[in-house]
């Protein structure tokens, strides 16, 4: 028999003493011993009947013994059982909810919403909230102008679906002249005005790598300017609350903190994880190494997609610890992501 099918078999007694365990250790941070499990757990039961039921445990793979102490801690399978199966989840309270509506109901700009939005979940939960941007994937091109400013550097003009309007600045990697530029906008805009973005982006990629010496100055021009208008990583996510996570002792190792910080930083990693959550329904829980980078082996990312008029817009979420109050910040995810979901509808 497996170790997940053995899981499922626990005893109600073996399950309560393992739920009794990880919800002492989210709450404080120490490994827990067969005497502090004998104390708590409102069962008559001696100390060496718990020490077998923890081996018993430990074989499953569910606990471990970190090697300065003889407690036990939850390790990534167990975080798994526990959520899955043993976890009761808390309301959010009303006053939070008031909160949500008030602050998020009431702003008028995506930026800000979306800034505000990931504040708020760093706020309640005290840890770090993430917010993907709509994705522009889901819009039209309507027109593209690129404006010759100085040496590499180009104002981008770009118009999106009716009236959405883009104004950025880019550098390329060499200087174009103001005929390469225009040739490059009149290429774009005839070949696809009216398409989704993700279309130009992933066919002006396609010609690059297939036909990469065969491409003319104008081409190369167009491309270059496309992936940079098309696929910048600036403003993908927003998120806040990382001096919360400076202050919690799972980081005690400084080195895997910093790596997290560069990861957001990258982008790249974090998006992956994301875009994993925006095909799921409901909330969605990376916990431990089931995220597969390294640098998230402690930590725990608890997301939820948002939508406006049936139409799945992005993913929000939490980055914390794996030790972190599940009951609590997964009711907080959820309705976060219902609430902007109303604001950006009513934005709109």
């Amino acid at each position: 028999m497996t170790a997940n099918a053995k899981e499922s078999f626990l005893s109600a007694r073996a399950q309560h003493l393992f739920k009794l365990l990880v919800e002492r250790y989210i709450v404080d941070g120490q490994p827990i011993g067969s005497r502090t499990l004998a104390r708590d757990a409102g069962m008559e039961l001696s100390p060496a009947t718990i020490r077998n039921v923890m081996a018993d445990l430990e074989d499953l793979g569910l606990i471990r013994s970190p090697h300065t102490s003889a407690g036990r801690v939850p390790t990534t399978r167990g975080y798994r059982l526990f959520v899955d199966s043993l976890l009761t989840v808390k309301e959010v309270s009303e006053q939070d909810v008031k909160r949500l509506h008030a602050d998020l109901g009431t702003e008028d700009d995506i930026n800000r919403l979306l800034a505000k939005t990931s504040n708020l979940l760093s706020e309640v939960t005290r840890l770090a909230g993430v917010v993907m941007v709509p994705r522009a994937e889901h819009r039209a091109l309507r027109h593209v102008e690129f404006i010759k400013m100085s040496d590499a550097r180009v104002l981008v003009i770009l118009v999106i679906n009716h009236n959405e309007v883009h104004n950025r600045v880019i550098c390329t990697a060499r200087t174009y002249s103001e005929s390469e530029l225009q040739q490059a906008s009149n290429y774009l805009n005839h070949a696809f005005a009216g398409r989704e973005l993700f279309e130009v982006r992933d066919q002006l990629i396609g010609e690059m790598s297939s036909a990469q010496q065969e491409l003319n100055r104008m081409m190369h021009a167009a491309v270059e300017m496309a992936q940079k208008v098309f696929a910048t990583p600036h403003d993908d996510y927003v998120w806040a609350g990382q001096t919360n996570l400076m202050g919690i002792d799972a980081w005690a190792d400084m080195a895997k903190l910093r790596q997290l910080f560069e990861a957001f930083s990258q982008k790249r990693e974090i998006l992956h994880l994301l875009d994993q959550g925006l095909n799921a329904q409901g909330v969605q829980i990376f916990i431990g190494d089931e995220s597969g980078y390294e640098f998230l082996d402690d930590c725990s990312l608890v997301t939820s997609t948002y939508s406006a008029d049936g139409r799945v817009l992005g993913v929000l979420g939490i980055i914390g610890p794996t030790r972190m109050a599940y009951e609590r910040v997964i009711p907080i995810v959820d309705i976060t992501a219902k609430v902007l979901g109303l604001a950006l509808k009513s934005l709109n």
